[in-house]
Parts: structure tokens; sequence; C-alpha cells
């Protein structure tokens, strides 16, 4: 076996320089754990015309799959729910549904947690176990709990960490749920995007515990939350920065799909925008769309002649915004319940007139019933979600 030390700890440089890595104890577990453990049987790298290549570990020359494995950048490994490199030879198209996460995103959050010696701690989404091995080194694999809901991620996690030398409690389920023997954690970390944070987290965290999970259900303008539990089951913080996580399986939200053009036949209004549609090309745009229309979607497509269109859909409360471009100008067509881009613009308006604040100054509360974010003082920039 290729011995990595000396790019363990170059990526360690690279991550202390980046601002990622900031304290001994994590450095200590990035020059010590091998992260090629955790990316067999391989990963898939893009290729032209959205397709992915596989490239497995046996086969590949040692030099070039130490070069691949200690990239600063997120390695796919798993394909549409099932499909892995050791499946095929030939480059497939596909949605990643697992990876091994960027160094910088791993470390950055795992130095967020502010975790102390005797801390118990829960992962939610095992994926590798990259992670997981890490925390281990730092805490001891006594005070680590994670959770996976693929049974075959889990599996492979499990042999990657008993290769690493752990023995963890790896849980395989619903990855949502946790696992009741080990609470209250102390921390709790979720390595998924999850649309709110359940409140069965907040009641296995011990009161002054920190969780810390990326909020949003669109594969950008998500947001990362660091909240305090207090008493009573209640927790608060704020959105600490940007962050981009695959979607919790238990949350995944089936995209809107057919014939755009029969859902948007029949409008109830049509007018122009006050602001254009392409601002939700933005990550501060699309995070706020999401707190304003916690169900939206927003979808590009192209006409038969290749001209691009745009619409935003909440499948829930069956009603859509459809944008047409005239010149400089925009159009909104609008069906359903709910007059979606109303609220959504009426939003992006607000956070213009307050200066544009960045994600960071978003605040939030969760209680059992509902999760609620505000930006200052303005009745405006405040939003309840109420949980059903």
């Amino acid at each position: 076996m290729t011995d990595t030390a000396p790019e363990r700890r170059v990526l360690a440089d690279r991550l202390e320089k980046a601002g990622a890595l900031r304290t001994p104890h994590w450095r200590a577990a990035v020059e010590s754990v091998p992260r090629e453990l955790f990316l067999h049987p391989g990963v898939f790298l893009p290729v032209d015309g959205g397709r992915w290549q596989p490239v497995n570990a046996l086969g590949t020359a040692p030099a070039e799959w130490t070069r691949i494995v200690y990239r600063n950048e997120s390695l796919t490994t798993q394909l549409d729910g099932h499909l892995t490199t050791d499946q095929t030879d030939e480059p497939v198209t596909g949605v990643p549904t697992s990876s091994s996460t960027m160094p910088t995103t791993v470390i950055g959050m795992i130095e967020e947690l502010g975790v102390e010696e005797g801390h118990h701690v829960l992962e939610i989404g095992t994926g590798t176990g990259y992670s997981s091995a890490l925390m281990c080194h730092r805490l001891g694999e006594d005070n680590v709990t994670t959770v996976e809901v693929d049974p075959d991620i889990a599996a492979r996690a499990d042999l990657a960490l008993e290769t690493a030398g752990y023995s963890t409690w790896t849980v395989t389920g619903d990855g949502l749920l946790g696992h009741p023997t080990r609470a209250p954690y102390d921390r709790v970390i979720a390595t998924c995007a999850v649309r709110r944070i359940p409140h069965t987290w907040i009641r296995q965290t011990k009161p002054g515990g920190i969780i810390l999970a990326t909020l949003g259900s669109w594969p950008y303008g998500t947001g990362l939350a660091k909240v305090t539990v207090g008493e009573g089951g209640i927790a608060e913080g704020r959105i600490i920065g940007r962050s981009s996580f695959m979607q919790a399986r238990s949350q995944f939200t089936a995209p809107v799909s057919g014939d755009l053009s029969a859902r948007t036949a029949y409008a109830d209004s049509e007018r122009g925008t006050k602001l254009p549609p392409t601002m939700l090309h933005e990550w501060m745009p699309a995070f706020l769309t999401q707190l304003a229309a916690p169900g939206a979607q927003f979808i590009r497509a192209v006409t038969s002649k290749g001209n691009p269109l745009l619409y935003v859909f909440d499948p829930d409360r069956e009603s859509f915004a459809e944008f047409i471009a005239n010149d400089t100008e925009w159009t909104v067509r609008q069906g359903g319940p709910i007059s979606l881009w109303d609220d959504i613009e009426q939003t992006l308006v607000a956070w213009r007139e307050a200066g544009s604040p960045d994600i960071s100054a978003v605040r939030l509360r969760i209680t059992e019933q509902s999760h609620t974010y505000w930006i200052g003082g303005r009745p405006a920039l405040r939003w309840q979600h109420r949980v059903v």
C-alpha cells in the first residue's frame, strides 16, 4: 500500500491556509486518517456531456489514485442510489447520491462544532465514513455515533472504518431519527441537507449542546445553520454561511417534471415583474425564496427552438409562476391558490431595501411546532414555517 503520509500533511497545510483547519487536534486527525481507505471501490469523475467516468482504486496507477484522493474536492462515490464504480467501466449518466465531501467543508464544519474531550457526537449521514474516522481519532470511537440510511453505503463505511482501526456505533436506518441509546448528545452534525431540522435531533441533544446542519432543498442557495439547544425543546442560532450537501433521502423532494406548458396553461394573473427572476440564480436570493415559499422549486428549461424558459413551482400548493422575457423586461403568469411570485418578490424587495444583507444575517429559532427565521427587526423579513 502506498504511504500517503506526505499527502496528508500537504492536505493539512492546505486546509490550514484556507482557514478551515484551526486547531492542533484536528490537524492531527487529518494527518492520521488516510482518505483513500474511504473511497473504495472508486469514484466517479465528471467528463463532457454531463457524464461520469468511473475510476477504481484497483487498476489505477498508485500515483494517479493518490493525486485524485487528495484533491481538495468532493468525490462522487454513488449515482442514482445504487451505482458504484465496480459495476461499470464506461462513462455513465446519473445523479450523485453519495460522495466524500470536500475536505475544506468537512474540516470547517467539524471545527465549528467546538467539540471537547469527553463529548458524545451524533453524525447524521455516514457516507464514506471519512468524517466519522476524523471524529473517532479526535474523540475516541466510543464517543461517536453515526447514522446512514443506505445499508450498502453503511456496510462500505463500516468496512473502511474497521480497516482504519475504528469500530464506532454505526446505525443503519432513517438518518433523521438518530440513535436514542446514546442520547443525549453534546453535538449533532449532519452531512446532508434537510428542509428543516427534525425535532428528534433537538430532543437528543443536551441543553447547551450544538446542532450543525445545512438547511434548504435546492442544489444551491442553502445555508449552514448552527443552533444551541436550550431548555424546553427550543433551539436558537443563526445561519453561519453558505453550505451545499446532497439532500437527506427522508426529506428528498422529487423535481417537477412532465409537460411544463400543460402545467402552466391556465393562469389567474399576468403582470410585469418588479425584479428579474434571474436573481434566483444567485445564492442569497435563492435562499430567501425558500424562506418565502418553502415548497418552491426553480425550474430552467428550453423551448424546441432553444429559447430559455423559467418557472417557479410549488407542487404541494399546486401553484406556479411562469416567466416570459420581453427584451429587457419580464412578464410573470401566476396560477393556483398561492401567488408564488408575489410572495417571493415581496421578500426580495424587502431584502434589497434592507441593504442586501448576507446569509449570515439570518437568525433561527426552532420549537416542536415551527421554524422561525428573521433578519433584523423588519416584519417583511420574518418567516415562520409550521411543522405539519
